[in-house]
């Protein structure tokens, strides 16, 4: 975030020069609410950018296995062409190289979901997914732990849609 704010007083920086350069050049014909119009206008013109290329700058660092399941669209009264397009501000993907099935258990699958977020560091936790049941749980907790024959000890399970886009990522068999 602090990047983002250096970026965005740089833009509106060397917008004022460019404007300053042109009334100069001008000899003082061009208004003199060129240069901190200029400015505001760069500044705010990277901050959409910014706010609307994150999604993409983001996914296209992912892993080459890692499918996008979810996304958070959101719009707020502080950025009012969010309520025109709005804003990707949080989104999981679930990591398919690191899916690991037991002999014991063929319709399980214990993967890793990584779950991003708008200025928050990543966060990547273990899942596992019953595909037969479409059951999701998280394995997150000391109270959680995999038994000798394969099977997850203390799980709480969940049930998810059929179609949930995280259960049909984790199930698919490569």
């Amino acid at each position: 975030m602090l990047f983002e704010l250096f970026a965005a007083l740089i833009s509106g920086i060397a917008v004022a020069g460019i404007a300053m350069s042109l009334r100069w050049m001008s000899r003082g014909r061009l208004p003199k609410w060129i240069v901190p119009a200029g400015a505001g206008i760069s500044m705010l013109a990277f901050a959409i950018w910014s706010e609307y290329s994150w999604f993409d700058r983001v996914t296209g660092t992912l892993p080459n296995n890692a499918v996008v399941v979810w996304k958070n669209e959101s719009h707020s009264p502080l950025r009012p062409w969010s309520y025109l397009s709005p804003v990707v501000t949080r989104f999981s993907a679930v990591d398919q190289a690191t899916a690991q099935r037991h002999e014991n258990f063929p319709d399980h699958v214990m993967i890793d979901v990584m779950l991003m977020a708008r200025w928050e560091q990543p966060a990547r936790i273990k899942v596992a997914f019953d595909c037969e049941r479409h059951q999701r749980a998280d394995l997150v907790g000391s109270s959680i732990s995999i038994a000798q024959d394969g099977s997850i000890v203390g799980a709480k399970w969940i049930d998810v849609a059929e179609d949930d886009p995280a259960l049909v990522a984790s199930c698919k068999r490569s």
